[in-house]
């Protein structure tokens, strides 16, 4: 970081000091100095040869529309109102067309996979149809474009974004890709965040879970559905798949039990969770071998949504996107690729409408009474959920877990 900064100002130094950000032939000369100075002697160090390096970087310019770019002399960005589903409306992760799309599309490729689906599920445990999922979720099963230049988007966030340092340990990663020969530089393209392939890893989690599927002795993620496929099944079974289990059962919670019992931190048999009266959606008790096993209560909307009693295995989902609704889309479109399984039996209701800056308002205020709500980032993860809800019951109000329009405002008072 010291070099960075010092590269910058070298290069930067013959401009007057109220040089305006869009100054772009300095800027790109300073990002050409921090490869030379700062990427090559790294590289090098972790392996990577100065041919491969200047063919990673060759023609690379800096890619000035990519996003929480904070660029040299500019003032730091101004936060935009961030509107996600996790807490603006929910019931869109979970698009009809969008989950339809999913599992019709990967029927069909479970039945072109069906061999190699089998063979990764007796080697690792993950079900082919979680496979499946993720796969259709991540890139449409191979069929979304992903058109970035890896190196340039790395290359761009790692020198002038607001996370350098993530960004630059990924590029120094992407190096060591190539540098073994697993594609050459420019066959190595990203999404515009620098998630790579058919999978989206970032290029440090392909160094640790890519696999080869069809035996030719390279990860390709990008070209290969064999190796697409064996890749998403290594990381989850690395990532401590539980062989044999479910990832979870949607549930009815009576008003008796607290929404506030959520989470993974909060588990307990599901026998348990039985005796207290949730029960399966489909009338169906729980199947025999998961009475005695641990699972945990999940309100991804708190009572304004489904509910859920998951296994060890949706939190290994949350390894691979830790969005609780992500996990969520996995396992529910799973299940309809494997045993054509309806919509939720309970809807989402219209809850939401805040930014990231309303959740993270919340989150102070809850902190400040003591509250552990995970952090104060704006996602209303579970630990925020069960906050509001304690507060809610400690108010005297109907614990709902899930941030409201007035909840800002009534915790203020």
């Amino acid at each position: 970081m010291i070099l960075r900064v010092l590269i910058l100002l070298a290069t930067l130094g013959l401009l007057p000091a109220t040089a305006p950000a869009q100054d772009r032939a300095s800027v790109e000369a300073g990002f050409r100095n921090w490869l030379v100075q700062e990427i090559w002697p790294r590289a090098k160090a972790q392996g990577v040869s100065r041919a491969t390096f200047d063919a990673a970087f060759d023609g690379v310019t800096l890619d000035w529309s990519l996003p929480d770019l904070v660029p040299p002399g500019s003032a730091p960005a101004v936060p935009r109102r961030q509107h996600q589903a996790e807490f603006a409306a929910p019931a869109r992760y979970f698009d009809r067309n969008t989950v339809a799309g999913v599992e019709s599309t990967g029927r069909r490729m479970a039945d072109r996979h069906a061999g190699q689906l089998a063979a990764i599920e007796r080697e690792t445990g993950v079900p082919g149809h979680i496979i499946l999922a993720i796969w259709g979720r991540e890139s449409a099963f191979g069929r979304a474009r992903i058109p970035h230049d890896a190196f340039v988007v790395l290359g761009t966030k790692g020198f002038m974004s607001t996370r350098a340092d993530f960004f630059t340990e990924e590029l120094i990663a992407a190096l060591r890709i190539v540098e073994a020969g697993q594609t050459p530089p420019r066959g190595m393209k990203s999404s515009w965040a620098g998630a790579l392939g058919q999978p989206q890893f970032l290029p440090s989690t392909f160094l640790a879970y890519a696999a080869d599927g069809d035996g030719d002795g390279r990860a390709d993620i990008w070209g290969s559905e064999a190796d697409t496929l064996a890749s998403i099944g290594h990381f989850l079974a690395r990532h401590g798949w539980v062989r044999g289990r479910d990832w979870g059962f949607e549930v009815t919670v009576p008003a008796s039990v607290s929404c506030a019992l959520e989470g993974p931190d909060q588990g307990r048999p599901i026998r348990d969770w039985e005796a207290m009266g949730i029960t399966r959606v489909s009338g169906r008790p729980f199947p025999e071998p998961e009475h005695g096993a641990e699972g945990f209560l999940l309100m991804p909307a708190g009572r304004f949504g489904p509910a859920f009693v998951v296994t060890p295995n949706f939190y290994v989902l949350k390894d691979y996107n830790m969005s609780d609704l992500y996990a969520l889309f996995v396992g529910h479109v799973g299940d309809r690729i494997r045993y054509g399984v309806a919509d939720f039996a309970a809807s989402w209701d219209p809850v939401g409408g805040l930014t990231r800056a309303d959740v993270t308002a919340i989150q102070s205020a809850l902190v400040g009474m003591g509250h552990d709500v995970g952090g104060v980032d704006g996602l209303p993860g579970y630990k925020t959920r069960r906050s509001i809800g304690r507060w809610q019951a400690a108010t005297g109000q109907r614990p709902t877990c899930f941030p409201e329009a007035g909840t800002a405002s009534s915790l203020a008072r």
